[in-house]
């Protein structure tokens, strides 16, 4: 009798679970902005213009890094680069969750109806997918943002284009795994028992679909927040003094030369949760579909030893 030995954990699930933990961490950081900024005695919105020269650049070592501002200043206007940093992750995050949840609440149930439903009604739904993936987005959103009332808040109007442009993935997921249901047996046995449709789709196809969503919905997540960035980053995203990492970013570019560092930390910032959210979305795929993780390159197929 060989004795069989369980197979070592896998690379890739301390890197989910180190995704998470960045996660975890960014989203309380976000909570907690305006305990952390008062433990520093900062907010991100004052000016102080006695931290910078007479060119604007701050004074001190690494863009005025010191005790009364833990990451440095803002160039031309001195106001503090950690509150600025840290307040942003609410910005990134409300807007990135906030889109999120809009584009996963119409493509679940565009992709459910339509796969359910088929015909005519799946034949548009597929045709409307089409046109968004080639509709000129950014085009879009910097006229509708000179169009629309400036009393309207920018920021709402922010996560509503992102979230109805963010839908057409998860609805084309959410449409072929509802092909594959509608013809289950448990769900032909309820609609031939005289379930209604609603119940049907709620009770019995939702939720075999719920693993694919929660996948699906972390894997969209950082791509809308790279999408807020780069939106402020042109300027047509949350407008100013509302801290943004894309606009940070955007700013830090011109003076990269001569304070790297105003770059850096919202860079920095932007890559950590876009990375985190990235590698937790892939663990939770691979959990779900294990073939996923044997694709040439991704260096984690399970293997089991067996010994003699």
């Amino acid at each position: 009798m060989g004795n069989r030995r369980h197979p070592r954990p896998l690379p890739a699930d301390r890197w989910t679970l180190a995704g998470g933990a960045v996660v975890a961490g960014f989203l309380l950081v976000a909570a907690l902005a305006p305990v952390l900024t008062a433990i520093e005695g900062q907010d991100p919105y004052t000016y102080h213009l006695d931290t910078l020269d007479d060119t604007g650049l701050p004074l001190g070592t690494g863009g005025g890094i010191g005790a009364e501002h833990w990451f440095g200043v803002e160039p031309q206007t001195g106001r503090d680069l950690f509150a600025i940093v840290v307040h942003g992750a609410r910005t990134s995050l409300l807007v990135g969750l906030a889109a999120t949840a809009i584009a996963v609440l119409v493509g679940v149930v565009v992709g459910i109806t339509a796969g359910f439903f088929g015909g005519w009604y799946d034949r548009l739904a597929s045709r409307a997918v089409d046109v968004l993936y080639g509709f000129p987005f950014l085009v879009f959103t910097i006229a509708l943002g000179a169009l629309v009332s400036a009393r309207f808040p920018r920021t709402w109007l922010v996560i509503l284009v992102i979230g109805l442009f963010g839908w057409p993935t998860i609805a084309r997921v959410t449409r072929g795994q509802t092909l594959s249901l509608k013809h289950r047996t448990f769900v032909v046995a309820s609609t031939a028992m005289g379930a209604g449709t609603p119940h049907v789709l709620v009770r019995q196809v939702l939720p075999h679909l719920g693993v694919t969503i929660i996948v699906y919905t972390t894997i969209l997540i950082p791509g809308l927040i790279s999408t807020e960035a780069a939106l402020s980053f042109l300027g047509v995203g949350v407008p100013a003094p509302t801290p943004s990492w894309g606009r940070s970013i955007g700013t830090g570019i011109g003076w990269v030369q001569t304070d790297p560092m105003f770059l850096f930390f919202p860079g920095a910032a932007l890559f950590l949760i876009t990375l985190a959210f990235n590698l937790l979305g892939d663990g939770l795929r691979d959990a779900v579909d294990p073939r996923s993780a044997r694709r040439p390159g991704r260096g984690t197929e399970r293997r089991t030893e067996v010994t003699a």
